[in-house]
């Protein structure tokens, strides 16, 4: 297991250490729901330095973006994030991720921690244009710091203003001291917040006064299964879960960002397209329980007779919404809004309605 540059703040403030996707991860502090509501309603801070960072650099940078991913990244400019995914040759997605772009030859592309070594050596592959792409995963810690008050309490440490920034936006700026710091607004929570990417040298100082910075506000760390909890009260796919290798980003309900104008060409353009013109056999819901129980992933949706028609791809106890949540592919016939459908928990059929995303409104 690979440790972060935060892993022992981890281990001194009591945390559950947990395996994940080959680091040795916080997967809880205080408990899952005290740490959900720390974010709802103040901030909390955690380690994702797990995931994965490459840059693509030089003339060719944009060509190679256009063709790996799904969105239309000539929209944009520098200092925007857009959030996108790398499609298959065979109608499913690589991974999901986060495309920065900082000038017409620079772009930062944030990847999934479980997916490092796949997605380097997918764009390696697919890198026939010839783009400068470097691998700094290693390199690169990151904080989220989450909640309607992060922003409040990380201002405290840039002269740069922070607290107006739109979302899915970033800035390079000097940060509790550091320069060169990215500081950026995509989230994953649904309460607002930012997301601090450092050199793992300056892992420690960041730490340390983000603590102090947000002590006045109640600051707090945050484990994975928080983390987990909030997302899918967004109704945030997953990778892994929601998503995968077959699954395509047009019945995971993403066509919003796979474009198909006449000037882009990506991987796999001509399938998805006449997907998205077809329609495809399953589509992604969401939905809340009308009986008493709590979908899991991997659960079966089952029709009222106990015929499996699909399976639970994430499911809790929304901590916010108090009901019973999840999502999960069923025949489009029952994506539509108010659709019962029935999950299958310890061999009872509860009944269950299709709702929309998200399931938390703030």
């Amino acid at each position: 297991m690979k440790n972060t540059a935060f892993t022992d703040y981890h281990v001194a403030m009591g945390a559950r250490m947990v395996p994940f996707a080959g680091y040795n991860m916080p997967v809880q502090f205080e408990g899952v729901n005290a740490e959900h509501e720390t974010v709802r309603k103040a901030l909390g801070v955690f380690d994702v330095s797990h995931m994965g960072e490459f840059w693509v650099k030089g003339p060719k940078a944009l060509d190679f973006i256009q063709w790996v991913t799904s969105n239309d990244a000539s929209k944009l400019v520098p200092g925007k994030v857009q959030y996108s995914c790398f499609p298959n040759e065979t109608g499913g997605i690589v991974d999901d991720l986060l495309v920065y772009k900082v000038d017409d030859f620079t772009y930062l592309l944030v990847v999934n921690a479980s997916n490092i070594e796949k997605d380097w050596a997918w764009c390696n592959r697919q890198n026939k244009m010839g783009a400068d792409l470097y691998n700094a995963s290693d390199e690169i810690a990151q904080l989220a710091i989450q909640g309607p008050l992060a922003l409040q309490a990380m201002q405290k440490l840039t002269e740069t203003p922070v607290t107006g920034m739109e979302y899915y936006t970033f800035k390079k700026l000097t940060f509790a001291g550091v320069p060169d710091v990215i500081f950026a607004t995509t989230g994953y929570t649904g309460s607002g917040g930012c997301e601090i990417y450092m050199a793992n040298e300056d892992a420690p100082k960041i730490w340390e006064a983000v603590f102090k910075a947000g002590a006045e506000f109640g600051i707090k760390p945050i484990g994975l299964g928080a983390r987990d909890t909030l997302r899918l009260e967004m109704g945030y796919c997953l990778y892994g879960n929601d998503i995968n290798d077959t699954t395509s980003p047009i019945e995971a309900g993403l066509g919003w960002i796979t474009k198909f104008t006449d000037y882009k060409n990506f991987i796999n353009k001509s399938v998805l397209l006449l997907q998205k013109q077809n329609g495809t056999a399953h589509h992604l819901v969401g939905f809340e329980m009308l009986d008493k129980g709590i979908p899991r992933h991997e659960y079966e949706i089952v029709d009222a007779r106990g015929n499996k028609i699909g399976e639970v791809t994430s499911g809790t106890m929304g901590p916010s919404v108090k009901k019973a949540i999840g999502m999960g592919y069923v025949p489009s016939d029952l994506s539509k809004e108010g659709s019962e459908i029935h999950i299958k928990i310890r061999d009872k059929i509860l009944r269950a309605k299709v709702v929309k995303f998200p399931f938390y409104k703030p």
